[in-house]
């Protein structure tokens, strides 16, 4: 572990200094999981290819800026989600969007889910309307709280917590009536 560690510090050192091999090399290491990041936020290929493109610019340039080189990978995760909460913040009509929400009475929910796969499950999340995917995965798989995703949107607490719950809903809808109807 301490030589993958060494090796990521002297990879990404050689980056900042601006070769291209060793930006090459980080591309190599982190796309796919960061790209997989961009997709399950915008549920689009191509715009998910240009997040990550954009993304790696960005992190390329900012180099000089990361202080632990071997915190790269979380380093670039942050640039990731905050570069598709750009794209969410310019796409998306938040400004439509209704604010309420109801919780689900307690034990109502279920474990709904249990005995589907994480690709099925991702396959629903993408087909969820743009608000409710983009709140769902950074609640509840980038585990930001309501009140980071309201600030990073520039929407109220309340519309995070109403998109949540609403894309839950749809969720469990449309799982349980795959699930019944084979």
């Amino acid at each position: 572990m301490k030589t993958e560690t060494n090796i990521l510090v002297a990879v990404v050192r050689q980056a900042a200094r601006g070769d291209s091999h060793a930006q090459g090399l980080l591309y190599d290491q982190f796309g796919k999981a960061m790209f997989n990041i961009c997709l399950r936020i915008t549920a689009n290929r191509h715009d998910a290819e240009d997040l990550l493109h954009e993304s790696f610019v960005l992190a390329f340039r900012s180099l000089h800026q990361l202080k632990l080189e071997k915190n790269f990978g979380g380093w670039m995760k942050k640039i990731v989600i905050n570069e598709c909460l750009r794209y969410c913040r310019k796409k998306i009509p938040w400004g439509e969007l209704n604010d309420s929400h109801e919780q689900s009475p307690a034990g109502e929910d279920g474990n709904w889910f249990d005995g589907l796969s994480i690709e099925r499950i991702n396959e629903e999340i993408a087909l969820l309307p743009d608000a409710c995917r983009t709140v769902f995965n950074l609640f509840a798989i980038e585990d930001y709280s309501h009140r980071e995703i309201a600030e990073a949107l520039g929407v109220s607490e309340s519309t995070s917590k109403s998109q949540y719950h609403r894309a839950r809903q749809l969720l469990k809808s449309r799982i349980i009536k795959a699930t019944i109807n084979g």
